[in-house]
């Protein structure tokens, strides 16, 4: 994967982008001190080269009845190819796994679940999760209070 050279103007973009996605091209040409022709190039390009990836609406979890959040990390019963693959597509299509990510350690992937409650994440382990046949193990953490959440990306 390669970088794509920004300047010190199009991270000042980004990062207002990240802050607020539905802002319009004359409020963020002002904030950068550009006219809006150069900053919607800008945009564009980076839309085109793929360091904008998507805009999206970030909604609130508790208000629609789906705070409780669960990280679970999973073992799978052994690691192959095919084995990783059927279980990462098993994954990407249950709506309550919000991310997944493959990581190191003791653990092969750790998933991030979004539940109405603990009722609910016991009967989807058994469900759900449990009907995955390359599933070895799984240790889930319950998050007590969201301390920092962001989607955004620290941009120096």
């Amino acid at each position: 994967m390669e970088n794509t050279p920004l300047d010190k103007t199009d991270l000042q973009i980004l990062k207002i982008l990240q802050e607020n996605g539905r802002i319009t091209v004359r409020e963020l040409s002002q904030k950068v001190h550009l006219s809006p022709t150069p900053v919607f190039d800008r945009i564009r390009r980076m839309e085109a080269s793929g360091v904008i990836e998507r805009y999206t609406t970030v909604l609130n979890a508790s208000k629609l009845g789906q705070g409780f959040i669960v990280f679970c990390s999973v073992k799978l019963r052994r690691m192959g190819k095919e084995i990783a693959n059927d279980f990462v597509a098993k994954v990407k299509n249950i709506p309550e796994v919000a991310e997944c990510y493959n990581i190191s350690g003791e653990y092969d992937y750790l998933l991030k679940i979004y539940a109405p409650d603990m009722q609910y994440y016991n009967e989807f382990c058994i469900n759900v999760l449990g009907t995955i046949k390359s599933l070895g193990s799984i240790q889930s953490s319950f998050v007590m209070n969201p301390v920092k959440t962001s989607v955004g990306l620290p941009l120096r």
